[in-house]
């Protein structure tokens, strides 16, 4: 599964609505999004403090969050990461939402009286879910973290979120203990220099958007 579907699920109750306090998930799923196109050695991120995103393979993916994600990221040729996170285009929910409906891990529920009522996603399959849960209780407790690890509690961590998301698999863990640990998976993950540099860079990338205010995905782009 992709960094981005796997966030997905995370931030989601088993009944398809978003949990009360995911209303900044669109900002979790594009920095997954670009992540998911580093490992896949479509893009790249610069040594700046605030990455640059630069774009080594174009064209499509083959997966269409990414496809999606990919052509905005085109566009936007050596945006800063900040900028990007907050991009609605790179927030490839609906495509994310379409793909885990078509490998039936979900129900695609429509929006209902005039868009008013948001569509839902219904879990079919709660496997996927439950073993991500799994990798990321091991890695909390100490296990060697996958990259994708890394990934997800660096988001969650900057979205302010861990301590809710991972309620079960921080086991003792406190809040300041959770957000230490987090830095320090991080820190451990072996990756491309591309994927090293974003894990860390998300909690300082997704705050910086979070903090003006914006709603669920960003504003549409801006900065530079």
């Amino acid at each position: 599964m992709l960094i981005a579907e796997e966030l997905f699920l995370l931030l989601r109750r088993d009944d398809g609505t978003p949990e009360a306090w995911s209303a900044q998930r669109g900002y979790g799923i594009a920095a997954a999004a670009i992540t998911d196109l580093a490992l896949a050695g479509h893009v790249t991120l610069s040594d700046d403090r605030d990455p640059r995103v630069s774009v080594l393979r174009p064209g499509p993916v083959g997966h269409p969050a990414l496809d999606a994600a990919m052509a905005r990221l085109e566009a936007g040729e050596g945006k800063k990461l900040s900028s990007l996170v907050a991009d609605r285009q790179v927030a490839v929910e609906q495509q994310v939402a379409a793909a885990l409906t078509a490998d039936g891990i979900v129900r695609t529920e429509e929006k209902r009286v005039l868009g008013l009522v948001p569509a839902k996603y219904p879990v079919l399959d709660p496997g996927p879910e439950r073993r991500v849960r799994e990798h990321l209780r091991a890695a909390l407790a100490g296990s060697t973290p996958r990259t994708e690890d890394a990934t997800l509690l660096a988001i969650l961590q900057a979205l302010g979120v861990a301590p809710k998301v991972l309620a079960q698999e921080k086991g003792t863990l406190g809040r300041r203990d959770l957000e230490q640990r987090i830095k320090e998976i991080s820190a451990e993950v072996e990756a491309g220099d591309a994927v090293s540099r974003a894990v860390p860079t998300m909690n300082s990338a997704i705050p910086v958007v979070t903090s003006d205010g914006g709603g669920d995905g960003g504003d549409g782009g801006g900065g530079d």
